[in-house]
């Protein structure tokens, strides 16, 4: 069984308790207009493009056999028309101004880089977290990989959406020892508009991994003049409330990293804005910690 992977991160501190292995999956059932990891959308592999780092050596024009790539522009010309990412002309790139995201792994090959740290996992109570993209949009994959690290005595969370059918997280349950759920946005029309998608699913999804007693962490992007009114974070807190088993609601202030992201694989960003100030992501922690019985911290 393969999946597509677009990172494997040692050392996160971020994505669930403990040190941790971050694995990133590619695809997802979600358009967020401020994702941050635009290269996680797609499942198939794909070619980030750095102008800057173009040395105009030619190398990448005489290895494609699409004629993907030819002298112009600001060092050369990359026409993604038809290419297949298949990988060449990165590997050829002496200035790495063609890097490959994503490639095909087994699970054997994905869980031989987690075990690589278990010791750091053991000593500070961390362990493999499953993100993305969404896992669960390579549902059966994730399922073993999930079963085969709680195997070896590995704690396993999973970051989701909570977009894909509700077989799927009955199947994965039993191997997930924490839920890092994402809430977009509490509101229906909007989450939709923010999203593509309905929240109906994603609510019920929610309510179930509460039901069943699994640990969640609620993790919220605030990003400016979008998802962060009043009503929203009242929003947070009132859901965060409706809910048995949350550890914390998490806040994810904005940050604009995935616009030059979007800028290296030839597609454009819905949503650009600066970095949000402390204060404000400050301010929002506090509102929404006024308004439940949960903790409330910043991610």
């Amino acid at each position: 069984m393969n999946a597509v992977i677009f990172d494997i991160q040692k050392f996160s501190v971020h994505d669930g308790p403990g040190i941790r292995t971050t694995v990133f999956f590619k695809g997802c059932p979600l358009r967020c207009i401020w994702c941050h990891n635009p290269e996680s959308w797609k499942h198939a592999p794909q070619i980030f493009y750095t102008p800057s780092r173009c040395i105009a050596c030619g190398k990448c024009a005489a290895v494609c056999k699409n004629n993907c790539h030819r002298p112009g522009g600001n060092g050369h010309i990359f026409d993604r028309k038809d290419c297949i990412s298949c990988g060449e002309c990165a590997k050829n790139c002496p200035a790495e101004a063609l890097e490959l995201c994503g490639g095909e792994y087994t699970v054997d090959e994905v869980l031989a880089e987690v075990l690589k740290d278990k010791i750091f996992y053991e000593n500070s109570g961390g362990g493999l977290t499953l993100s993305g993209g969404e896992p669960m949009a390579q549902a059966a994959f994730a399922l073993e990989l999930a079963q085969r690290a709680k195997a070896a005595g590995v704690h396993v969370a999973i970051e989701t959406c909570g977009f894909a059918p509700r077989k799927e997280y009955e199947e994965i349950l039993p191997y997930i020892d924490l839920f890092l759920f994402d809430i977009k946005s509490t509101v229906p029309e909007k989450h939709r508009k923010l999203t593509g998608q309905d929240l109906t699913l994603i609510h019920e999804n929610l309510r179930f991994i509460d039901r069943s007693g699994k640990p969640l962490q609620l993790r919220c992007p605030l990003v400016p003049g979008v998802n962060d009114s009043d009503a929203e974070l009242a929003g947070i807190a009132a859901l965060a409330d409706t809910l048995e088993n949350v550890q914390s609601i998490d806040i994810e202030p904005y940050h604009p990293l995935g616009v030059s992201k979007a800028e290296r694989l030839g597609e454009e960003c819905a949503y650009n804005a600066p970095f949000a100030p402390e204060e404000v992501w400050q301010k929002q922690l506090k509102y929404i910690a006024e308004r439940t019985r949960h903790t409330v911290r910043k991610q």
